[in-house]
């Protein structure tokens, strides 16, 4: 890839001219968060800084355009510029383009006859045979929506509010999207918007918006795969005489029977109450109950009896194999 003395694009975002895909689309995402005007609502500027920072990405971020700009400079931006054309030129005796300019022999008469043709070669050609320039589809963006857990899992609409770059270089456009989110949708899992993207240029069609997902922590739930993981205390009579109580599900509460006998940290299954089934060949996921026995503190001398009698009627060698253990 040839460089020329052009650094404007990448002095905005922060990057050296080397600077791979990755680091570029990082620093534009610090840049656009610090820069919003929502986030700067006292900055008469922030606008202003937010539309340089997303012009200079929609370039560097398209492999295209950037190695034409890195080529031919300021000149390159413009959007019926024709890189292939600009070469040619450039191999018939036009010179190079330092930082976006073009140099031609001053002392030759032929120069400035040829002059228009140059311009006709670098823009898509000029009035009385212009050839259209080559229609580019727009850059994809990139967007995070944060849901809830029960929304994510069970699926839901969600609103997007977004700052659109202008593809002429106009102040950002505000607009509003609807979203679909399908149900059981992980957290970082993607949605793409088709045509909600970067503008095209010369008619090319726009490129895609992609929402990428956060879900939002649960108080109760924790997913695993399509399964879900709740606790759930019980007292020792409980776990040791057995009992039912209602659990919380996605879709309202069930009845729980935890049987005699049960263990500390022993697991229930709820078949089907874990993530739903979503249509295209995965099945529901189940809801496993972690059973947590609660320790009873500040015993008065009567409970303390009653924990005692408790313990004749416990299992012999309970630690047997325990303290038979190597260490």
């Amino acid at each position: 890839m040839s460089r020329t003395g052009n650094t404007k694009l990448y002095d905005l975002l922060g990057v050296p001219r080397d600077a791979d895909a990755d680091a570029i689309k990082k620093a534009y995402r610090k840049l656009a968060r610090e820069s919003h005007p929502d986030s700067n609502p006292d900055d008469p500027s922030a606008e202003d800084r937010f539309k340089k920072i997303s012009q200079a990405y929609a370039v560097l971020s398209d492999a295209e355009r950037r190695t034409a700009y890195d080529e031919f400079g300021d000149i390159a931006l413009d959007p019926n510029f024709d890189a292939d054309r600009a070469r040619a030129a450039s191999a018939q005796g036009f010179g190079g383009f330092p930082g976006g300019g073009f140099t031609f022999n001053a002392g030759d008469p032929e120069g400035f006859a040829d002059i228009g043709g140059l311009f006709e070669n670098l823009f898509g050609g000029a009035a009385g045979g212009a050839r259209a320039p080559r229609a580019r589809r727009g850059s994809d963006l990139e967007t995070r929506l944060d849901i809830d857990f029960i929304d994510a899992a069970l699926g839901c609409e969600q609103r997007i509010e977004l700052q659109r770059p202008d593809a002429k270089g106009g102040p950002p456009r505000s607009e509003s999207l609807k979203v679909k989110i399908p149900a059981g949708v992980a957290d970082g899992g993607k949605i793409r918007l088709a045509g909600k993207g970067g503008p095209g240029m010369a008619g090319g069609p726009a490129g895609d918006l992609i929402a990428r997902i956060r879900v939002r922590p649960h108080r109760l739930f924790r997913r695993e795969g399509r399964d879900i993981h709740i606790e759930a205390p019980i007292t020792v009579s409980e776990a040791a005489l057995g009992t039912q109580f209602e659990v919380p599900t996605l879709d309202g509460k069930v009845m729980l029977s935890v049987p005699a006998g049960t263990d500390s940290g022993s697991k229930l299954r709820l078949r089907g109450k874990g993530i739903p089934a979503d249509g295209r060949g995965k099945p529901a996921g189940d809801l496993y109950v972690s059973i947590r026995i609660r320790v009873p503190k500040d015993l008065d001398d009567e409970a303390r009896r009653s924990l005692k009698d408790l313990e004749r009627l416990g299992p012999e060698g309970i630690r047997d194999d325990f303290e038979a253990g190597q260490p």
